[in-house]
């Protein structure tokens, strides 16, 4: 057991080479292994104190400076992520997944936690979101990153924002289709390679987030509600002035621009006789999806 122990220590110590040289500090680049070790431990308990305890370390302090007071920039260490998941499986047949992971929270201090949905619980919780990027090649995936979301009761709050030590460059408010795009170009100037962008319809609801895909020239696959229309790519938008009750918030297609089959039968139709009579009193049959089949005046 000691040999194969050992020989685990040794694997993640290699594994580990190319990020602990990005750390710089001789007393990050120790104790990055052991806290990396204590999370992949046998033990439940992933908190400070107690992997400490296992790692034989004495008193935390150490750990916990590591982990909480230490002042170092990530970036170094975000882009040797990026290229050590390249290596491995990047390509023009990987795929770039963009989701989101909920962490349920109790409290009301860790930085972004509010009442929102978690995707972990399927439900609406107390807990912090975060946009995940992952880079995946057949049955391997491998996390690129984690961008924590800031809901608006935080963005709206910057003393809030300010006790928590929030970066002065993070505490604008953006969406979490606005964060995945700003991942995605992180990933691309990185020059991780892969062929196609997924998301699930959390992402593919927003229509920036589609087109932000397109203006920059990526393929892209994404889900959508079950309610989303879907028009032909030459159909023109229009915003709607109602004539009675709340304003229109959504733009709806301009039904000329709509080139439909019974449209254009009715442009190809002669024109009636006015001459001519009917058992209806005269009266024309109107095309199907114009004024005949809109709800008359009255209860609907």
């Amino acid at each position: 057991m000691a040999g194969r122990t050992s020989d685990w220590r040794e694997e993640l110590g290699r594994w580990l080479r190319p990020f602990l040289d990005r750390l710089g500090h001789k007393a990050r680049r120790r104790m990055c292994p052991l806290y990396v070790s204590g999370l992949i431990g046998p033990s439940d308990r992933k908190s400070i104190q107690p992997m400490a305890k296992r790692l034989a370390l004495g008193a935390c302090d150490q750990l916990h400076h590591f982990i909480a007071a230490g002042v170092w920039d990530a970036t170094p260490v975000e882009t040797e992520l990026l290229v050590q998941a390249d290596r491995l499986v990047g390509g023009g047949d990987a795929v770039l997944v963009i989701d989101d992971t909920a962490i349920p929270k109790k409290g009301t201090h860790s930085v972004g936690v509010a009442p929102q949905y978690a995707s972990a619980l399927g439900k609406t919780a107390n807990c912090q979101t975060l946009v995940s990027l992952t880079l995946a090649r057949g049955e391997v995936p491998v996390m690129l990153g984690l961008r924590l979301f800031l809901p608006e009761t935080w963005t709206s709050n910057q003393a809030r924002l300010k006790r928590a030590g929030v970066p002065t460059e993070n505490r604008t408010a953006r969406t979490k289709p606005e964060l995945a795009l700003a991942e995605i170009d992180r990933v691309i100037a990185a020059g991780v390679r892969f062929g196609c962008v997924l998301a699930d319809a959390g992402y593919g609801l927003s229509a920036p987030f589609r087109q932000g895909l397109t203006a920059r020239k990526l393929a892209w696959a994404v889900g959508i509600p079950r309610h989303l229309k879907v028009y032909p790519a030459d159909v023109r938008m229009i915003w709607p002035v109602a004539g009675r009750g709340r304003p229109r918030q959504r733009h709806v297609p301009d039904l000329l621009s709509i080139p439909t089959e019974n449209m254009l039968a009715a442009a190809a139709a002669p024109a009636p006789n006015p001459n001519s009579r009917s058992g209806d009193g005269g009266q024309q049959a109107a095309p199907a999806g114009h004024a005949a089949d809109r709800p008359r005046s009255g209860r609907r």
